[in-house]
């Protein structure tokens, strides 16, 4: 059995990505939420006693003791015990497993101007343009994707890690009204009314806690226009 160690659903995507997945392929887990409490500074001394980075999310094998963390390699972690995490095409995979390393890696304009916080809609006051770079880049890599290995995912048939690792974006664009095509919106729009998106999204909105800096990010570049979180 595995133990599942996240932060809040409301900002934390790192988090989001295994517990997606897991959600959506039906992969049992025991679910431990520990918010960010204090900033990143209190939360990590919390942290490194489940998790030797001090950080979220981990992924604890009760079965041989073992934790694994950061969400790429839990994603692999998982792949080696559940065939589904990836496609099973040669192509489609490598594909796939390019595309979650450049997101993995990549897309820090759309990391630092567009924090995630699900629970809000933000009108951004412009769009730098790194921020503008990083939008087309993605944009692109979804229709290259979709076309390419005929949808609804990013990788064909299946919904995979590949589309677990976009999740957080998913909540990105619709926060932050991101400029993407139609084909693209799709996208966003087919995963955000995933069951496991859905249930992650109500949690999120349900929970009351407030971090000053998640908080702060949301709107160092735009105007709130509405807070659907519970108060």
């Amino acid at each position: 059995m595995f133990d599942l160690y996240i932060a809040n659903k409301n900002y934390s995507s790192w988090s989001l990505r295994p517990w997606v997945l897991m959600k959506a392929l039906e992969i049992p887990f025991n679910e431990h939420l520990m918010p960010f409490e204090g900033g990143f500074g209190a939360s990590h001394d919390v942290y490194t006693r489940f998790s030797p980075s001090g950080l979220v999310p981990c992924l604890v094998d009760r079965e041989s003791d073992l934790a694994v963390w950061d969400s790429l390699a839990i994603v692999e972690y998982l792949a080696e015990q559940h065939a589904d995490v990836w496609p099973s095409d040669k192509t489609a995979r490598a594909w796939a497993r390019s595309a979650t390393a450049e997101m993995h890696s990549g897309f820090g304009a759309l990391r630092d101007d567009c924090s995630m916080n699900c629970g809000v809609r933000v009108a951004l006051n412009s769009l730098s343009s790194n921020l503008k770079a990083d939008v087309n880049r993605l944009d692109a890599l979804w229709q290259q994707g979709l076309e390419r290995f005929g949808g609804p995912f990013l990788a064909g048939e299946q919904f995979s890690a590949v589309d677990a690792f976009y999740a957080p974006v998913a909540f990105r664009v619709q926060t932050f009204n991101l400029p993407i095509s139609e084909k693209s919106q799709s996208y966003v729009e087919r995963l955000l009314a995933l069951p496991a998106m859905q249930a992650w999204y109500q949690a999120a909105l349900a929970e009351t806690w407030r971090e000053p800096m998640h908080e702060a990010e949301t709107l160092k570049n735009g105007t709130l226009e509405v807070d659907y979180r519970t108060s």
